[in-house]
């Protein structure tokens, strides 16, 4: 391993470290990745994010490639298939979700002319927000603006977006970067 300072709740794990390193905290503005990180963020719901991110490829598979038109069109019988998928959380809520999300996904995309449109505009002068932590326990588990996006969604009739799981999908896709100010990665970033 190498001798570089991370975020401690990376540990040493490979998957936490490379996803630590290159993805985590990185502005994300592609519609497909948001799709994906909405999808595994949903999934992660009352689980530990390694979780998900081990099974990452699994959801792949199993999710069309995160292709947000294939997963709107899925079925009871893609339902079924997926309850019967080892290499995913087999919870029926989560996987009913994918599809109606997905569906919400689009209808936003139609509206603001793309998901990325849409999240972004509740940013400040649409940039990441760039925290100043400097341990762990002052990262929240949840902001104002998480609480706006989070109603706003599930007035739209998001699933399994509220408020913490909004807040760790704007950690995932860089709106906010809560990387510790000690973390390499922040030398690297800001």
């Amino acid at each position: 391993m190498d001798n570089l300072v991370r975020c401690g709740w990376c540990g040493s794990d490979p998957d936490y470290i490379r996803y630590h390193d290159q993805e985590w905290g990185r502005p994300v503005y592609d519609d497909q990745k948001l799709f994906e990180f909405l999808i595994l963020e949903g999934a992660q719901a009352g689980l530990s994010w390694i979780t998900i991110l081990r099974r990452r490829e699994a959801y792949r598979d199993a999710f069309a490639d995160f292709d947000v038109q294939k997963v709107a069109t899925f079925t009871a019988e893609d339902e079924e298939r997926l309850m019967q998928n080892t290499g995913i959380i087999r919870n029926r809520l989560k996987i009913k979700s994918a599809a109606v999300n997905a569906r919400l996904f689009i209808a936003v995309q139609q509206e603001f002319g793309s998901f990325s449109s849409y999240i972004w505009g509740f940013m400040p002068d649409r940039k990441p927000l760039i925290n100043h932590f400097s341990n762990l326990s002052e990262v929240p588990a949840r902001t104002e603006i998480s609480d706006a996006i989070s109603k706003d969604m599930k007035k739209r009739g998001f699933k399994f977006f509220g408020t913490t799981i909004c807040y760790a999908h704007m950690q995932a896709m860089g709106m906010v970067n809560d990387h510790l100010t000690s973390c390499h990665c922040r030398t690297a970033d800001a």
